[in-house]
C-alpha cells in the first residue's frame, strides 16, 4: 500500500517540475533570443515479483512473462529546443538575427569566460563599443587587409572586443584619412565640328601651309609672341574649344581645383586623289593648375582617326595617358605629387562636347557619420567625403552540440563539456555559420498553443497523482478501521 503513496508522491513531485518548465517558457515568450524547455519523464526501477519463465515442450507448460510493480517517475531530462525564434524587425541598425547556426560571441571586458547568445539587441556606447544590453562586449576582428576581392580580415587574428571609433590596427577611425589622387580618368565625346585653330593640310584656314611636322607646330600657335610657331597654340589668346574640370587631393588632402583646357588642333588628310595620308585629327590639351599650385608636364598632343577613335599607336607625340605632376604652393604644406591623366575612353564624333572625371582616386579627410552591418558582419562606416570603410567584422561561434549549453541567464549560454568547445570562431556565412540579419531581432521560439496544451497535461497528471495518494490514504484508513 505505501508503494502506490510513493510513486504518487514522485508523480507529484515530477509533474511539478514540469510546471515549473512550462511556467518559465511561457514567462518568457517575449524575452529576446529565448530558447525554450521541454521537460520529459521516465519511469523508476520497478520491483520484480517472479521472473519470466520460457515454455516447457516437454510437458506442454506455456511460458509466464514477469511481474513487476513501478515505483514511480522521475524527470528524465529538461532538453533546451535550439529551434529558431520568429523574426521581429525593428530597424535599429545595431539589432541583429542570425539567420541559420552560431552564436554571437560576448564577455565582460577583456577578461573571463566568452559567453554565447542568440539575442542581437545591441548597441554603441559612449565610447564606441559594440555591447549587449547589460554591457559585455561584443567579440570579433578589427585588422584587415585588401585582397583580390576588396578588404579582408584577418581571421587569425585572436579575437578583439569590437569598437566603431578606434582600434590597435587603424587608430582613430571617427576620421578617415586622406588619399593622394594617382589617377584621374576621363570619359566622354570631343565635337568632330569644331574647326581646328591649326587649320588643315589640304585646305589650311589660315595664311600659309604648316610648316614641317605640321602636327607639333603650326602658324596659329605662338605661345610667347614671338611671331614663331611653337609646340602649342597661343593659350592665352585662344579660347579653348572645351574645358573640364578635375579635382584632386593631397597626402594632406588639400583639394585643388584644375581645368584640363582642350584645343582641336589640326586636321590632316589626302591634298589629292591620289593621296593615301589618312585623315587624323589632333587635339591640344592644357592642365591649369588652378590658383593654389601649378602643373608640371600637364601640355601635350591627343590624335583620333576617321571614325573618331582615339589612336593610341603614337606614344611618342600623342600621349593620352600623361603623368601630371602638381607642385602645391608653399601655404599648403604639402609636398609635390604627381597622378596619371587617363584620357583612353574619348571619342570624337559630330556631337556636344561631353567630356567629364569619371573617377579620381583621391579624396579628402572625413569624419564617421554613420555605420551599417553586413549579413558576413562587417561593420562599414559611412563618412561626409562619401568615403566607406570597414570598422570590424562581428565573429560567430558554431558548437557540435548546441542543445548541450548551459543557460546562465540574460539570455546567454556557457559551453559545457557535452556541448563541444569553442575554439576557433567563423565568419558569418562561412564554415557553417549563418549569415546576420541587421535591423531584425530573433524572438522568442516558445510556442504558446503547445505551451498551454502542455500545461493541461501537466496539470491533469498532477491531479491524477493526487487523487492516487488520497485514494492510498482512504485505503489504509479502511485497514484501521478493521481493529473496530
Amino acid at each position: 500500500m505505501m508503494m502506490s503513496m510513493f510513486s504518487s508522491v514522485s508523480g507529484l513531485k515530477a509533474h511539478q517540475t514540469r510546471m515549473d518548465v512550462i511556467g518559465n517558457n511561457i514567462a518568457n515568450v517575449n524575452t529576446v533570443g529565448f530558447k525554450a524547455s521541454r521537460a520529459t519523464f521516465q519511469e523508476i526501477f520497478s520491483q520484480t515479483l517472479s521472473s519470466a519463465s520460457s515454455p516447457d515442450a516437454l510437458s506442454g507448460r506455456g511460458g509466464t512473462n514477469p511481474m513487476q510493480i513501478g515505483l514511480g517517475m522521475n524527470v528524465d531530462a529538461i532538453d533546451i529546443q535550439m529551434g529558431r525564434g520568429s523574426v521581429q524587425r525593428t530597424e535599429s541598425p545595431t539589432d541583429l538575427s542570425i539567420e541559420g547556426e552560431g552564436f554571437f560571441i560576448v564577455r565582460q571586458g577583456n577578461e573571463g569566460a566568452y559567453n554565447f547568445t542568440r539575442a542581437g539587441n545591441f548597441t554603441i556606447d559612449k565610447q564606441g563599443n559594440l555591447v549587449t544590453a547589460t554591457g559585455q562586449n561584443v567579440y570579433g576582428w578589427m585588422d584587415y587587409v585588401y585582397g583580390d576581392n576588396g578588404y579582408e580580415f584577418d581571421t587569425q587574428e585572436p579575437l578583439m572586443a569590437i569598437n566603431l571609433y578606434e582600434d590597435v590596427y587603424k587608430g582613430n577611425k571617427r576620421i578617415i584619412a586622406a588619399r593622394v589622387t594617382t589617377e584621374a580618368v576621363l570619359s566622354g565625346n570631343l565635337d568632330a565640328t569644331e574647326k581646328p585653330i591649326g587649320g588643315t593640310s589640304s585646305a589650311p584656314t589660315n595664311t600659309g601651309t604648316p610648316p614641317a611636322g605640321g602636327w607639333m607646330q603650326n602658324l596659329a600657335f605662338d605661345d610667347n609672341g614671338d611671331g614663331i610657331p611653337d609646340e602649342g597654340p597661343d593659350t592665352d589668346n585662344i579660347a579653348p574649344h572645351y574645358t573640364v574640370p578635375i579635382n584632386v587631393y593631397d597626402e594632406l588632402g588639400n583639394e585643388y581645383k584644375l581645368n584640363l583646357k582642350l584645343w582641336k588642333n589640326f586636321t590632316q588628310g589626302p591634298t589629292s586623289s591620289g593621296d593615301t595620308t589618312p585623315i587624323e585629327t589632333s587635339w591640344y590639351y592644357v592642365v591649369d593648375g588652378g590658383t593654389n599650385s601649378t602643373a608640371e608636364g600637364a601640355s601635350g598632343f591627343i590624335k583620333f582617326d576617321s571614325t573618331g577613335k582615339l589612336i593610341t599607336s603614337d606614344t611618342a607625340n600623342f600621349n593620352y595617358k600623361p603623368t601630371i605632376i602638381i607642385q602645391p604652393h608653399l601655404e599648403t604644406g604639402a609636398s609635390s605629387f604627381e597622378f596619371e591623366l587617363n584620357m583612353e575612353q574619348l571619342s570624337m564624333y559630330a556631337d556636344d562636347s561631353s567630356v567629364k572625371t569619371t573617377r579620381v582616386d583621391g579624396y579628402p579627410p572625413g569624419t564617421l557619420v554613420t555605420f551599417s552591418i553586413g549579413g558576413d558582419g562587417v561593420i562599414t562606416g559611412v563618412y561626409d567625403n562619401g568615403r566607406q570603410q570597414p570598422l570590424g567584422q562581428i565573429a560567430l561561434a558554431t558548437f557540435e552540440n548546441p542543445a548541450g549549453l548551459q543557460k546562465v541567464g540574460s539570455n546567454q549560454f556557457a559551453q559545457t563539456t557535452n556541448s563541444g568547445d569553442f575554439k576557433i570562431a567563423a565568419q558569418p556565412g562561412k564554415d557553417g555559420a549563418g549569415v546576420l540579419i541587421p535591423g531584425t531581432l530573433e524572438m522568442s521560439n516558445v510556442d504558446l498553443a503547445k505551451q498551454f496544451t502542455e500545461m493541461i497535461i501537466t496539470q491533469r497528471g498532477f491531479q491524477a497523482n493526487s487523487r492516487v495518494m488520497t485514494t492510498s490514504d482512504e485505503i489504509l484508513q479502511e485497514l484501521s478501521n478493521i481493529k473496530r
